[in-house]
């Protein structure tokens, strides 16, 4: 059963999984204020009992990034237009770009671990909302880009941290720059790819790889989680100190003793 299917997201829920699937592949899941809304919605409205949160796009392109229709003098249908949004304040535009990224950034909530299946185009917006996910699991025919900049644009939805942090600096301004595609081949070289299998194996890996996620006990997968996110934030005492309060939770709650 749904529990969202708005605005193209559809929210499902079995058990431990949770699927968060674009549903507009007549428009290459292109994206709009409306669809991160309602990815944010998503977010909101997981049950508790959900470990791990899968988001696939269906047909044959993950997502086709931003719909063009943004770039309109009319804008989207009841949204205020991109060029009304560059006219009015810098407080509202600024709030107004803090509001769409929320759906970008629950993914890496520590009670979750989120996988993104990745087939076709994901192309700027889409890229980014690959890179929001935890893991990406992409198929042979992916295609990343971060076309903002030939836009006379910058990534501005959270996409600029995950992939600095995946490929390195100097790859991640060259891919921004340059705007270029990103194949499977090279996406898994550089590190943007966990794994990367045919098309038609797509959901079948993606399915292995959350039951392999499921297996080991909650807890300890939600601290392993946390040390790993801070980990090169921190200075190497302070994530070692880190290391020992949560394994001593773990040793605690092994044992009877916690709280």
């Amino acid at each position: 059963m749904a529990l969202l299917d708005k605005d193209g997201v559809r929210l499902t829920v079995d058990d431990t999984v949770a699927t968060v699937t674009l549903t507009n592949p007549a428009k290459r899941n292109a994206q709009s204020p409306a669809l991160w809304r309602a990815l944010a919605e998503a977010g909101r409205s997981l049950p508790g009992s959900v470990r791990v949160v899968v988001l696939r796009g269906e047909g044959k392109s993950f997502s086709a990034g931003l719909d063009r229709q943004a770039f309109t003098p009319e804008g989207f249908e009841g949204e205020p237009s991109f060029l009304d949004l560059a006219r009015g304040s810098e407080e509202l535009l600024d709030a107004t770009i803090a509001e769409y990224q929320e759906a970008f950034t629950w993914w890496r909530r520590n009670d979750i671990i989120s996988v993104a299946a990745v087939q076709g185009h994901a192309i700027g917006a889409g890229f980014q909302l690959a890179l929001a996910c935890d893991l990406r699991v992409v198929a042979d025919d992916v295609q990343f880009a971060m076309r903002e900049t030939s836009l006379g644009l910058v990534p501005d939805l959270a996409g600029t941290q995950p992939l600095t942090a995946l490929v390195g600096y100097a790859r991640a301004l060259e891919i921004c720059a340059t705007g270029r595609f990103v194949h499977a081949e090279e996406a898994e070289r550089v590190g943007l790819a966990n794994l990367v299998v045919p098309v038609d194996e797509l959901d079948a890996a993606v399915q292995d790889l959350a039951t392999a996620l499921l297996a080991p006990p909650r807890d300890a997968v939600i601290e392993t989680k946390a040390l790993l996110r801070d980990a090169t934030s921190r200075p190497y005492d302070t994530q070692r100190s880190a290391e020992r309060a949560a394994q001593g939770r773990r040793l605690r709650d092994l044992a009877g003793l916690s709280d």
